[in-house]
């Protein structure tokens, strides 16, 4: 069933991000005090365990969000899975980059249906008070996934325009 590169790319870096994500977060719920900065790496990485009820940059919806983003988190896998589906067997840039983000969208989407609480996120990158959103390891495979499929899709040759005739679709010299 998964015979090609192009399948076992998409399903080994989607459960393996996804595995990492559920892994991570569940030790940062375990060891982490919530909203208490750890440092790593002195200022620039730091573990800090919150909770984010919205999506990307803490977006909220109001207080249906929860079941919007779950919503569209669903149906955003489902578009995903059937982009690989289609893709040919040869795509395997393209399959990793859609098993990331199909990784990402689930490892978000357990966290909204397993706790009101919101998506664990723990990753918490700057310097002094200059803090990116603290985020995980499903947000990185999102990213990292939605960054290298915007490089393929820039990188790929436009198609002519169809309407215009070719010279050789042109009518012969009178």
């Amino acid at each position: 069933m998964f015979s090609t590169l192009r399948d076992r790319l998409f399903i080994s870096i989607a459960l393996g991000i996804l595995a990492g994500d559920i892994v991570t977060k569940r030790i940062a719920q375990a060891r982490l005090p919530l909203h208490q900065p750890q440092e790593v790496l002195g200022d620039v990485l730091r573990w800090t365990l919150t909770y984010n009820t919205g999506a990307a940059m803490n977006m909220h919806l109001g207080s249906s969000s929860r079941v919007i983003f779950s919503v569209v988190a669903i149906v955003m896998i489902f578009i995903i899975v059937r982009m690989w589906r289609r893709l040919p067997p040869t795509s395997s840039w393209l399959a990793a980059s859609l098993g990331m983000i199909a990784a990402g969208a689930a490892g978000n989407l357990i966290d909204r249906l397993r706790s009101a609480q919101g998506v664990v996120d723990f990753i918490d990158v700057g310097i002094g008070t200059s803090r990116f959103w603290t985020f995980n390891v499903a947000d990185s495979g999102v990213t990292v996934g939605a960054v290298i499929l915007a490089i393929l899709t820039w990188r790929e040759p436009v198609a002519d325009d169809a309407a215009a005739p070719k010279d050789e679709d042109a009518p012969p010299p009178a």
